[in-house]
């Protein structure tokens, strides 16, 4: 399943800078815009996979689980 995101980038000094504003925290960086959206796509997987065991723990057992594709 692959999901679209919107991935704004800002060029500093050294480093571009990149961020999410559907994740928030999630950021990403790099010496060029290339490594910056690499850095970007770990912080979104990090940052959702987190939230999920987050948000399961303490689900009752007998709660119904399945994955929902919106497009």
């Amino acid at each position: 399943m692959s999901v679209s995101f919107t991935a704004i980038y800002e060029k500093g000094e050294k480093y571009y800078i990149g961020y999410c504003p559907e994740v928030p925290g999630a950021n990403g960086q790099g010496e060029t815009i290339e490594e910056c959206r690499e850095s970007l796509k770990e912080a979104i997987k990090l940052i959702l996979q987190d939230r999920l065991e987050e948000a399961v723990r303490g689900i009752p057992d007998d709660a119904i689980r399945e994955t929902l594709v919106v497009e």
